[in-house]
């Protein structure tokens, strides 16, 4: 809090009351109103205006508070979300329709979107949707895709359907609500006001040696400082990974930082003393050293390795072969090879990393944004030396994740600083040191061969590929795995090699990023696809269909699959779509000479899970002597709709409604371990669990009230009611004494998907499930300036048994937004695209209409048949646009992003 005796006093009016704050000149007007107002539905996405997430309405106009000294709305209106939720009608209905679009997935853009949207809708209450994007341009949203806000602020018809909640009902997201009211509590919204707060401090060289000076005169000499940390400070191990025989990164860096923007320090303070001070003035000298800051300099002879026991910087690889591919190649009739490269692609959530935590006795609870609380457990206990149940994590909710919030990031230093100062603290990271600090897509350089006979079939397929892990392992090893499995597509080779290598360098650590590297090779994969079928002057598609994976057919892993190969039904699906487009973009070209359209498709599959590895999830539920249906659901929302999915197959299993079930969320001391959110394992892992939750505590009710397996059951009143054949009947729960945490019945259940080792050959079964899809994008390039405009998307997935429509299509649309981003526009490149006005990524004008398609072939493991879809939107993505570049004006571009320049360039090149 600022001081009132040092600062004068600004009047306002605040969501319809008068308010009177002291603030320091220049302070924005986000800080004021977050930290000196509690008016925390107020976003802090970037503090430079690129994301739009902190806009209000100053005298009716949106504005973005975080760039507005608070001085500057001196005796003016100031509204936000929360004050329009409650006080404005046009909020409240605009608020029904976000709802009922599935508009609001992590919510964390929400009310910047809301308010924007208000604003348009008080001048134009029927406004087009070019009108829409034009308002709501300056608004960045990362999960949702766009194309739900537009609907709803447009008034388009609701998909959600007020029904029961069983699987298949498309239901709003069940925490919806706080939302669109702006109540969803993120990492940076739960600490108290005037909470300490920690700084970083972190490398300016992607390489350099440190030394720290006095920092007890520090400390001593600066004021509102109270504490300093380095590895000096911590108890336990300075060490932390994903995978435990790969966990190589400090915590604090010791005597050398790997990458810029590695953690050497932290300092505690206050508010006041964080907001005013001037890294520079830190006691560290650093030296730079010579850095590898490309793959081929790190494995060259004279390169310094970044970990010792690693020869060459490699620091693992991946192999799947089956067949021989090299007398393949020498039956084919056609040959074709290609080299392909991407970057760096920036995760860009909108909730940078942030949390909070407290001593409570001699427990630290620590409050943060996390995909994965238990993995966060497991660290903090080598970390911080403490025993397990003297550490608790309470996971805030998720403003966006896509992977990189997997691994820790506020946690170790909050809890550090907690322990240290006896104190609550909060940190809440920067954009520039999120974008520094947090994992990447790996950047990937591919060589692939593939063969194939004049009646089309693939005839050898020889991919090799390298992946820029960065300074630490992260998630590499995974990619390194996931990719040799995945490279071929769901396509029929039987002839086929596949080697991945990770590569460290002194770039920020690259680690999970919706498709753990599938994306990456699916460029690869897919472009020669169409190369080939050019070649045999075969119809792209029929040549997809030709070579599809069926039933009973094997994998490259020699893995057969009885039921639910789905990827011919998806791509089959496109056929009306595909013939259509092209015939249109024929008629378009044949009247264009500068603008050319292009017709592009592509096809995917992405295994659901850990590859080859335990991967349990634990769903514990239970009655309450009141007849309260609780669900205690562990797995981390972070936008996708676990809550909402989970929660339907759990009660389509105990037989209620959805909406009636109370949800205790993910929380280490009270909530068992539903595993990870990532490689889309939720609906499939712990939906099985929930599945099995449901049926035992259904069971067990069923078999105390002696009732028939049919029953219809309903809870309440201290009461349960079943009603069979044999009419109903009614059981007084007051009859069973609660147990310690007041269940009357409960049921605690596991599932762990059936897989098997790989051997020296990469053959087995990595994965229980596979899904599996194909996207068509329709695209404009022209030919003088060499942009690309995406004008239509189809997209086909098979996700086996839809739990939620509603939320499928919201799954599809924010992938396939974020693969257009990676394959147009969005490249990281360390220490100049550190924040989003520098670092690109889709806004609510890039992404044209999307028509989705459902195919569900039943899977024989999945809850209710249904497979996962998170990461498998993105893989076609970025595949499809490349083949519709190429369509359009018969260019091939083997980088990507395919920014203007290149695809121009590319063109010149042609022409000469």
């Amino acid at each position: 809090m600022n001081n009132s005796t040092t600062y004068p006093t600004t009047k306002f009016n605040l969501d319809g009351n008068e308010v009177v704050v002291n603030a320091a000149p220049g302070v924005r007007l986000s800080q004021v109103l977050r930290e000196d107002l509690g008016a925390r539905d107020v976003k802090i996405g970037c503090n430079a205006g690129d994301c739009g997430a902190c806009t209000v309405l100053v005298d009716g106009a949106p504005i973005c508070a975080c760039l507005t000294p608070a001085q500057q709305v001196a005796d003016r209106h100031v509204e936000t979300l929360g004050g329009l939720y409650k006080n404005d009608d046009t909020t409240k209905a605009l608020a029904e329709r976000f709802q009922d679009m599935g508009a609001a997935q992590c919510g964390v853009c929400t009310p910047g979107m809301m308010v924007a949207a208000v604003a348009l809708l008080r001048d134009n209450p029927k406004p087009s949707e070019t009108e829409t994007q034009n308002a709501l341009g300056g608004v960045l949203c990362r999960c949702t895709g766009y194309r739900k806000i537009i609907d709803a602020v447009v008034g388009a018809a609701p998909v959600a359907r007020d029904v029961s909640g069983v699987v298949g009902d498309p239901i709003r997201h069940l925490d919806a609500v706080s939302k669109v009211s702006g109540k969803h509590a993120f990492g940076d919204d739960v600490a108290p006001a005037g909470t300490l707060e920690i700084f970083v401090i972190r490398s300016p060289f992607p390489r350099a040696k440190f030394e720290l000076g006095d920092l007890d005169a520090f400390i001593a000499n600066t004021d509102g400082f109270e504490a300093v940390l380095t590895a000096a400070d911590i108890p336990g191990i300075n060490v932390f990974g994903v995978i435990p025989q790969f966990a190589d990164q400090p915590v604090f860096a010791e005597t050398e930082t790997r990458f810029r923007g590695e953690a050497v320090a932290a300092i505690v303070g206050t508010s006041e003393a964080v907001r005013t001070f001037d890294p520079h003035g830190f006691p560290v000298t650093w030296t730079e050293l010579p850095a590898a800051n490309d793959m081929k300099t790190a494995q060259s002879n004279d390169a310094v390795l970044l970990h010792a026991d690693r020869a060459n910087n490699v620091m693992c690889g991946g192999f799947v072969a089956c067949g021989d591919p090299e007398a393949a190649f020498a039956k084919a009739d056609v040959m074709v090879e290609g080299h392909f490269q991407s970057g760096f692609v920036e995760h860009a959530y909108i909730e940078p990393e942030a949390g909070f935590a407290q001593m409570n006795g001699d427990k630290v609870e620590i409050h943060a944004c996390t995909q994965a609380p238990v993995m966060d457990l497991d660290a903090l206990e080598s970390i911080l030396a403490m025993k397990r149940n003297q550490i608790r994590i309470i996971p805030t909710a998720v403003g966006g994740g896509f992977g990189s919030k997997l691994d820790l990031s506020v946690q170790p230093y909050l809890a550090l600083a907690a322990i240290k100062t006896g104190k609550p603290v909060r940190l809440n990271y920067s954009r520039t040191e999120s974008m520094q600090s947090s994992t990447k897509r790996h950047p990937s350089d591919i060589h692939l061969k593939i063969g194939a006979t004049k009646d089309g079939k693939i005839s050898g397929f020889k991919f090799y590929g390298e992946f820029d892990t960065g300074a630490y392992a992260s998630w590499g090893p995974t990619v390194a795995n996931r990719v040799p499995v995945h490279a071929s597509g769901p396509y029929n080779i039987p002839d086929y090699r596949a080697e991945s290598k990770g590569i460290h360098t002194n770039n920020p650590p690259a680690g999970a990023f919706r498709g753990f590297g599938v994306p990456q090779s699916a460029i690869a994969q897919e472009s020669l696809f169409d190369e080939l079928a050019e070649k045999l002057s075969i119809d792209p598609l029929d040549f997809r269909v030709k070579n599809a994976l069926h039933n009973n057919m094997p994998t490259v892993c020699g893995q057969v699959f009885g039921q639910g190969v789905g990827i011919t039904e998806c791509l089959e699906a496109l056929r009306p779509a595909w013939n259509a487009e092209r015939q249109a973009a024929q008629e378009f070209n044949a009247v264009n000479d500068t603008v050319k359209r292009g017709v592009g498709l592509a096809g995917g599959w992405y295994g659901c899970g850990n590859t080859s590895l335990p991967n349990p999830s634990t769903i514990k539920s239970g009655i309450h002597a009141d007849g309260t249906v609780v669900l205690h659901q562990g797995a981390m929302d972070i936008g996708q709709g676990a809550n909402t999915v989970i929660t339907q197959i759990f009660a389509t299993a105990l037989g209620v409604p959805a909406q009636s079930i109370q949800i205790v969320g993910a929380d280490t001391d009270i909530t068992p371990d539903a595993g990870k959110t990532s490689a889309s394992r939720q609906t499939f892992v712990s939906g099985n669990a929930a599945r099995l939750s449901g049926n035992a505590l259904r069971a067990s009710i069923l078999e105390k009230m002696n009732v028939a397996t049919d029953a219809t059951l309903s809870f309440g009143n201290g009461m349960i009611q079943a009603t069979d054949e044999s009419g109903t009947h009614t059981f007084n729960l007051a009859a069973i004494t609660p147990d310690a945490e007041a269940f009357v019945f409960r049921a605690e259940e596991t599932y762990d998907p059936p897989t098997k080792p790989l051997d020296e050959n990469g053959q087995g079964v990595p994965y229980a499930q596979f899904g599996y899809a194909a996207h068509l994008v329709v695209v404009d390039v022209d030919t003088e300036l060499g942009t690309v405009t995406p004008v239509k998307f189809v997209a086909a997935h098979d996700v086996g048994k839809a739990i939620n429509t509603m939320l499928v299509e919201g799954q599809v649309h924010g992938g396939i937004a974020q693969g257009l981003g990676m394959a147009l526009m969005e490249e990281y490149i360390p220490g100049r695209t550190e924040n989003l006005h520098d670092y690109l990524i889709p806004t609510i004008g890039d992404i044209p209409p999307i028509e989705t398609i459902i195919i569900e072939e039943p899977d024989e493991h999945g809850p209710y048949g249904a497979k996962g879809l998170g990461e498998h939107v993105l893989i076609p993505t970025a595949p499809c646009i490349l083949n519709a570049i190429n369509d359009a004006v018969g260019v091939r571009i083997t980088k990507v992003p395919a920014t203007p320049a290149r695809v121009r360039s590319a063109i010149k090149a042609k022409k000469s």
